[in-house]
């Protein structure tokens, strides 16, 4: 896994140039806005990088606020941990440098504020990432009390921080036995969550959407097929899961179908 790669105590983000590697364009202690999307413009924000060195591409750039050269290019956005490990990337598109100011973070760092577009980094996201990165998501059922809103970034984080929090960890092995709690499942996300939960821990990721679901019943996400799956309080998430997707020539409640994939992919549910 790439780390900064450079020396920078306390600083959280790092970018580098998506087209060459080794452009490497430097590091900030914040990015605000990064999760905060432009008015009428979801994808496009506006983001101050604080305390940031720049370099490469980026360094280039801040030389031509105002003109064409100002566009630095597609990056991929890195979030770091406390050791500069890289927990998970967020490609953004045609950041360009608009301002330029000295930093109170230190001598020789500048506020730089580049907007850029990005349609990964969603709102409320970064709750989820300080978790993360300060080892605090360590205990089961931390999402119940989020927004769909907060449920739908908290899944977004749970996949894009996948890599760095199993390190390579291998599936469990065929024929194990989880057990899902239905009793804060009142939607489709709030499904992921708990399952996420339940085969991969606090703030684990087996899907979040049903496309995803069935990918991760495939193999390389935490848990091998055939399995057990111990649906407690299973009336409670039954009555909730009652929209009705479209299969084929006909429609199924979402529970139904759930049921339905885990069938076909070999996953025993027992409903309790």
């Amino acid at each position: 896994m790439r780390t900064a790669g450079r020396d920078g105590e306390g600083q959280k983000y790092a970018l580098t140039s998506d087209e060459d590697d080794n452009d490497f364009w430097g590091l900030a202690h914040e990015a605000e806005g990064l999760f905060t999307p432009l008015p009428d413009e979801k994808d496009t924000r506006r983001v101050r990088l604080v305390g940031c060195l720049p370099q490469g591409g980026l360094l280039k750039s801040t030389e031509h606020v105002g003109g064409r050269r100002a566009v630095a290019g597609n990056a991929w956005f890195n979030l770091l941990d406390g050791d500069g490990v890289t927990m998970g990337s967020y490609f953004v598109g045609e950041v360009t440098v608009v301002d330029v100011k000295p930093s109170a973070r230190g001598t020789g760092l500048v506020d730089l504020t580049v907007t850029l577009w990005c349609e990964d980094a969603l709102p409320g996201a970064d709750t989820a990432w300080d978790l993360v990165r300060t080892g605090r998501l360590d205990r089961t059922g931390m999402w119940h009390g989020l927004t769909p809103e907060d449920r739908h970034a908290w899944l977004s984080v749970a996949l894009w921080s996948r890599g760095y929090r199993r390190r390579g960890k291998p599936d469990a092995p065929a024929g194990q036995v989880f057990t899902v709690d239905g009793r804060h499942i009142i939607d489709e996300d709030s499904f992921y969550c708990a399952i996420g939960e339940a085969i991969n821990g606090p703030g684990g990721y087996f899907g979040w959407n049903l496309s995803a679901l069935d990918d991760c019943l495939c193999g390389g996400w935490g848990a091998s097929v055939p399995f057990t799956l111990h649906w407690d309080s299973s009336d409670q998430a039954r009555s909730r899961l009652v929209e009705r997707v479209p299969v084929g020539d006909r429609d199924v409640s979402l529970f139904d179908l759930l049921l339905e994939i885990f069938e076909e992919r070999g996953v025993s549910v027992i409903l309790r």
